[in-house]
């Protein structure tokens, strides 16, 4: 009997740990960075510098630094601690089946594993330590020079956005039809619409900011 109730107990947390992790992804990290990439297009208005420092370096109040960290690498971390366990989990079986559902399956892995690695090097070198070295956020023109005079860097940009949308959208389509929010055959494929729209849309929020900050480092 204990043996059962033990058993049950770790699919039971399984289930909660699978539930949180994949909220997670959605709110508030889905959310944040669609508004993260849309401040970053006020590079293209015409004061793009002050607009862009304020927009995406400036913080109202201590608290709001705060509760960004909060919101923002606390989901981080617990996502990709959960996501870096399914991983070993589960095993993608492409040998088997060659659908189309399971290369998604491969590229989202792929694309998370990018993503660590990007959002880690982005985190640090645009984040952290300029506040830790300067005391201040990474300056407009520093990023923008380096957007535009450094190649390596435009293309990290580059991959990582095209990671990120493509994470984020067949994350959100994969969150919907695990939580039964869509089920009939007809929600599915209004669904995969809204899925590759969202990717879509990502995408030239994230392109459009390189291109913003490769021509204001001209």
């Amino acid at each position: 009997m204990s043996t059962v109730a033990t058993s049950r107990s770790a699919v039971d947390g399984a289930f909660i740990r699978s539930r949180l992790g994949s909220f997670l992804s959605v709110f508030p990290l889905a959310v944040w960075t669609t508004v993260h990439l849309w401040h970053n297009l006020s590079a293209l208005r015409d004061d793009g510098g002050e607009a862009w420092q304020k927009d995406v370096t400036e913080y109202a109040h201590p608290i709001s630094f705060f509760v960004t960290c909060v919101v923002v690498l606390l989901p981080i971390v617990i996502h990709s601690v959960w996501g870096i366990a399914r991983m070993f989990q589960t095993r993608p079986n492409l040998h088997r089946y060659g659908y189309f559902a399971n290369w998604k399956f491969i590229l989202q892995r792929l694309s998370a594993i990018g993503l660590l690695l990007f959002l880690g090097a982005h985190l640090w070198l645009a984040w952290l330590h300029p506040r830790m070295s300067t005391g201040r956020a990474e300056p407009f023109h520093d990023i923008a020079h380096q957007m535009h005079h450094h190649g390596p860097t435009t293309a990290v940009y580059i991959l990582g956005i095209l990671g990120i949308a493509y994470h984020l959208a067949n994350g959100m389509h994969t969150f919907l039809m695990g939580w039964g929010v869509v089920s009939s055959r007809a929600a599915l494929q209004k669904l995969a619409f809204l899925s590759y729209l969202f990717f879509g849309v990502l995408l030239a929020l994230g392109w459009g900011s390189v291109y913003a900050l490769y021509e204001a480092g001209r």
